[in-house]
């Protein structure tokens, strides 16, 4: 595809900043640095951070098997999904669209961004309606978002629904795999060389623990990454959050047992609930959350919180109605869920 027929024509013709980091690239040296009108005095803190975070990307790109070209890295996801706006969405002109019940931020950054966002509903078993995709979008159409797993139902979506769309869409297909390192289905990653027009988003908030440190992370193209970096902020991931996700990175085997540990709560938190008789259903997870159904979702989220225990109420959702999204907790933490479950269940 030829992906700069996608772009606005206003981030083509940028010139991006370039800052002092970006002009002189090798600042690890033990030279004396007088171009970024820095505080000299040494703190830990008084330079400017790499602005290509080229060690966390090395450690990232070694992990995920993927070359750093590759990797483009934001404050948060939420800054990496509203950088893709603006570099192929006109205000005004373009449109996105989204399948619901869906992460809401999406939608938050289409209007942020002026852009009209499409809407089309997931089937009643939460699948993708490929025919109703296909049929709503128009020559105006730049970004289909698909959340793999999905938010708030837990659940992935079929490979050849998704490969359907990259196929056959003459726009950006935006994977998000927020929720990717709790399903033992492989990511998106491994098809980013065969599809130009395919972006998969991630982020160190959720299985890797860090979502205080507001790291996302975005893969593609290698000519797309180099489009966004054209609209990316000069120094947009502070030094600390660098400095400990690096650290945090090499404790790989210590992530991957937590990751392990939360797998294994939620499908303990799933048999605990399934005896509760005012949990009507519980929907399949690839994430580090159930969605429930209940008899009176308003209800039972006043009386969690009447008890100590908050849990989100997506009863007004879509396809949502009387539905709680209840995130995988420690084993105490969904203990005392359990037992404020059973005094209610009376």
């Amino acid at each position: 595809m030829d992906i700069l027929s996608l772009v606005r024509p206003s981030v083509l013709n940028l010139k991006p900043y370039a800052s002092a980091k970006d002009e002189f690239k090798d600042f690890k040296q033990d030279l004396i640095y007088l171009d970024a009108n820095e505080n000299p005095y040494e703190n830990g803190w008084n330079r400017y951070p790499d602005p290509n975070q080229m060690d966390l990307k090395r450690k990232i790109s070694k992990i995920k098997g993927i070359s750093e070209k590759n990797i483009l890295i934001g404050n948060g996801s939420d800054e990496i999904l509203d950088m893709i706006f603006r570099v192929f969405c006109e205000p005004k002109d373009d449109n996105v669209l989204i399948n619901k019940p869906t992460f809401g931020m999406y939608k938050v950054l289409a209007s942020i961004n002026n852009v009209l966002c499409k809407e089309v509903l997931l089937t009643v078993d939460f699948e993708l309606d490929t025919t109703c995709i296909l049929n709503t979008v128009d020559d105006k159409t730049k970004l289909i978002f698909v959340c793999a797993p999905n938010n708030p139902t837990g659940n992935l979506f079929k490979k050849e629904d998704i490969l359907n769309l990259i196929n056959n869409l003459n726009a950006m297909i935006v994977i998000d795999e927020a929720y990717i390192d709790f399903s033992d289905t492989p990511s998106w990653l491994n098809e980013v060389k065969n599809h130009n027009n395919l972006i998969v988003t991630q982020t160190l908030s959720k299985a890797y623990g860090m979502a205080g440190l507001r790291l996302g992370i975005c893969y593609a193209n290698e000519e797309v990454i180099e489009i966004l970096k054209k609209i990316k902020m000069p120094y947009n991931v502070n030094i600390l959050s660098q400095i400990k996700a690096i650290s945090c990175l090499d404790h790989e085997a210590k992530i991957k047992n937590k990751i392990a540990l939360i797998i294994e709560n939620k499908n303990i938190l799933k048999k605990k609930l399934e005896k509760i008789t005012f949990v009507k259903k519980i929907y399949k997870s690839d994430t580090n959350f159930l969605l429930i159904k209940v008899d009176n979702a308003n209800n039972r989220y006043k009386q969690l919180l009447s008890n100590g225990i908050v849990v989100r109420n997506r009863t007004n959702e879509p396809l949502c109605k009387n539905c709680l999204r209840i995130t995988v907790g420690t084993e105490i933490e969904i203990n005392e869920l359990i037992k404020i479950f059973k005094k209610l269940d009376k």
